[in-house]
């Protein structure tokens, strides 16, 4: 039932979009024939002009969604012969809800899975079907688990729930992108912002009905424990995966690096980390529904599951991994797809994390040494002109811009932290220290021995000049030389900075200016010229920004979307 009520909600919602941008422009043509009788024509344009503009988007807008493809995402398609244990599941499960198997499977890089069909007349007929799932989900959950996640997913093509997949996907698309051209000042824009809102709240309402509706396939199929299991383990999953990305991924990424395994390390960390994981899946909050989620919380999903009928199937704590001929395998395959490694270089995951590590404490130091460079006037500055301040009494007087509210003997003593990290930098430098990798905690600086290297000590000594021989005798006795540790990045640049904003026609020195705002600087464009091309520019920096971090080539489809207007087919 809630797939019709679905269907007609969306067909009438994405009537009714074209209903209010008819009446806006009639109401614009009524306008501008009262002007045109009260006032002259110079004036009717002026005001017009925005209305007229604004109507345009929404045509542009109207023309893009219909000629747009939902295309299937990025992914490896998997054959019998890569996956014979997930396709005789899935045909299983199909027959046990009552619909027909998918066409093709994709193994693709989320925590999640999703099914969508390419269906024709408006939904009325079926279409070929696609299944995906996520190689996190195989690596991480249980056979019962999985079996619940693919009777989920199959029973919103039992319920037809993907049957208007394509049209709900055009609606949210003409909608996003007539917002997207109207100005937010415009009294047009605000009309269609109050009707994309209640279309959205009248879609995910009938989207959150038909999560409960496949639910009860889960429970069915798999059992209430195992679909209940399944649901709390993905928001931890989630979280792991981010955490991944983040403090694994994303650091040597940013210094053109990619590591050989993206999934093997995933696998990794899910073993090194198990027992915090299980933490996250116990202790996963609550939250209430809101009028904007196209799913339930998983708490009121697993509520619903109690008065659910539930089969009779057995437990299988067998690792889901089990359905794929060579996980593995299948996971360099998939890397291969969806990451573009572009010109980095690819190293195993032990040599990745020791240069990712190395790479970051190198961009701190180089903060450091380009300040007392300017400082002391030196040029090529390095771990020995601080070495030098020291020695003669003038840290405090460096450090003060470190630190807030001190004396120059309390900033010289605080500068122990910051001197660490200068002496690490002089150790990995010297080639008597390494990042060792760790999938259980944080790299660890070791040394040649493999044994635990901590600096801090010696740190402290070197930030004062009567220890700082001491000190110096010491890293002598590690191997370490300070003079090899030297500025890399002689002026700091907007590489893998965030833009947070932009200023347009500032004068500097009498020259226009764009200034573009980093979260590390001001970059300042001069003579930018026409307000398009200045646009242009603008965009062009955010891509050259934002095309320094990790990105998998595939959109995401997640429990919880980022974006309420990129949705396309069905997600768990």
């Amino acid at each position: 039932m809630s797939a019709t009520y679905r269907a007609l909600a969306s067909v009438v919602m994405l009537i009714g979009f074209y209903v209010v941008a008819l009446l806006q422009l009639a109401a614009v043509a009524a306008l501008g024939v009262w002007l045109f009788g009260h006032t002259n024509g110079l004036v009717t344009g002026k005001l017009l002009l925005p209305l007229v503009v604004a109507l345009g988007a929404v045509a542009v807008g109207l023309w893009r969604a219909i000629r747009t493809k939902n295309e299937p995402a990025p992914g490896l398609v998997l054959g019998e012969g890569d996956a014979p244990g997930l396709w005789a599941a899935v045909r299983e499960l199909a027959i046990a809800v009552g619909t027909r198997a998918p066409d093709e499977i994709r193994l693709v890089p989320e925590v999640n899975a999703a099914v969508a069909e390419q269906s024709r007349l408006l939904g009325l007929l079926g279409g070929r079907r696609t299944l995906y799932v996520g190689l996190p989900l195989l690596q991480a959950l249980r056979m019962d688990q999985l079996r619940s996640v693919l009777a989920h997913e199959l029973g919103h093509y039992s319920g037809k729930h993907t049957r208007l997949g394509a049209m709900a996907y055009r609606g949210r698309l003409a909608i996003a992108e007539t917002l997207e051209r109207i100005s937010p000042r415009n009294p047009i824009g605000w009309v269609f912002k109050g009707y994309s809102r209640l279309y959205l709240i009248v879609d995910n309402a009938a989207s959150r009905r038909q999560e409960l509706e496949a639910d009860r396939s889960s429970v069915l199929l798999a059992g209430p424990e195992a679909a209940a299991s399944a649901l709390r383990a993905l928001p931890a999953l989630d979280a792991a995966w981010g955490f991944f990305m983040r403090r694994y991924v994303e650091p040597g990424w940013s210094a053109d690096l990619a590591p050989d395994d993206l999934f093997g390390g995933f696998g990794q960390l899910l073993r090194g980390r198990q027992d915090e994981i299980a933490s996250l899946r116990e202790n996963a909050p609550d939250r209430k529904t809101s009028p904007w989620d196209t799913h339930p919380p998983i708490g009121v999903r697993i509520a619903a599951m109690t008065g659910l009928p539930a089969g009779a199937a057995a437990p299988d704590d067998r690792p889901a991994a089990l359905l794929l001929a060579d996980i593995d395998s299948a996971g360099k395959q998939l890397q291969g797809i969806v990451v573009d490694r572009g010109h980095r270089e690819v190293l195993p995951w032990p040599q990745f994390i020791a240069a990712a590590v190395a790479a970051g404490v190198q961009r701190q130091a180089d903060g450091v040494y380009r300040a007392a460079g300017r400082f002391t006037g030196v040029t090529g500055p390095g771990l020995s002109t601080v070495l030098d301040l020291v020695r003669a009494d003038r840290l405090g007087e460096f450090a003060e811009q470190y630190f807030d509210d001190t004396t120059r003997e309390e900033a010289a003593a605080r500068f122990a932290g910051p001197m660490e990290t200068l002496l690490i930098n002089a150790a990995v430098r010297s080639g008597q220290a390494h990042w060792q990798l760790s999938w259980s905690a944080p790299a660890q600086l070791v040394g040649p021995d493999g044994q635990p290297w901590d600096l801090a000590e010696i740190a402290k000594l070197a930030v004062a000049p009567q220890t700082l021989d001491v000190a110096l005798a010491r890293l002598v006795e590690l191997g370490v030389d300070p003079s090899g540790a030297t500025v890399v990045e002689g002026r700091v640049s907007g590489r893998n900075a965030d833009l947070i904003g932009a200023l347009a026609n500032i004068k500097v020195d009498g020259t226009e200016h764009d200034v573009l705002v980093l979260d590390r600087g001001l970059v300042l464009i001069a003579n930018p010229g026409s307000p398009a091309r200045a646009r242009s520019g603008y965009a062009s920096w955010s891509a050259r920004c934002r095309s320094r971090s990790w990105r998998p080539r595939t959109p995401s489809c997640r429990t919880r979307r980022s974006s309420p207007w990129t949705s396309s087919g069905r997600c768990r």
